[in-house]
């Protein structure tokens, strides 16, 4: 089982994610309810301090059987950061986010940042539009499929440098080290419809920027 969580970010599509299963999590973050409701999505859960979101629309869902955990406004964690923990607890074998990037530019840094939570050790994947955002941690391996062609970018993001091999990309490493506060990871692409990224050391994020967007498709 997945957990598909809308923030309140940005979701400019008018159809919910096609990868959504009858049987998946999907989780408002407060003001993420509105992106459920124009794409038709009852979301299982709704979780936040609710201040983004109408009382009506709360009742409503509540109503028609949503679970609603509401935090005071006066809280340490952000929306999104109280969904991510939720649907871990809940047994999710991944986490896949929409509505995270737009608006306040604290919020889309803070959200970005999250995937680096070190309470969070199920796999997440936060989708804006045609790009797709992933960490890695030491000794993971990430596998893309995609299209010849399509930029996949590494950012290091540990004070100290990251440990990068790549496979099926046209600038291939082998244990090479990406330096934090560096740009050199950044528009590398595909040159097969597979290709690997594994981390020895270090904390990685990886962007790739697909030729179609697959919040449309």
């Amino acid at each position: 089982m997945k957990a598909f969580i809308f923030a309140n970010g940005e979701y400019c599509s008018p159809e919910p994610p096609p990868e959504i299963q009858p049987d998946d999590l999907v989780i408002a973050a407060d003001g993420g309810s509105r992106h459920c409701l124009s794409v038709g999505i009852q979301p299982d859960i709704l979780i936040g301090d609710l201040d983004s979101t109408a009382e009506t629309l709360v009742n409503q869902w509540h109503s028609s059987g949503v679970e609603i955990i509401r935090y005071p406004q006066d809280k340490d964690q952000t929306d999104l950061e109280l969904a991510m923990l939720a649907a871990q607890s809940r047994g999710v074998t991944e986490i896949v986010i929409y509505g995270a990037v737009g608006g306040r530019l604290d919020m889309t840094f803070g959200n970005l940042l999250l995937l680096a939570h070190p309470d969070l050790i199920t796999p997440v994947t936060l989708i804006c539009g045609n790009e797709e955002v992933h960490l890695l941690h030491p000794g993971e391996s990430l596998t893309l499929q995609g299209k010849p062609g399509e930029t996949v970018s590494l950012l290091p993001l540990h004070p100290d440098a990251s440990v990068v091999t790549t496979q099926g990309m046209q600038y291939s490493l082998s244990q090479e080290n990406l330096v934090f506060g560096y740009t050199r990871g950044i528009s590398n692409c595909l040159i097969k419809p597979q290709a690997t990224i594994h981390l020895d050391e270090g904390l990685l994020a990886v962007i790739h920027t697909r030729e179609e967007n697959p919040e449309v498709n």
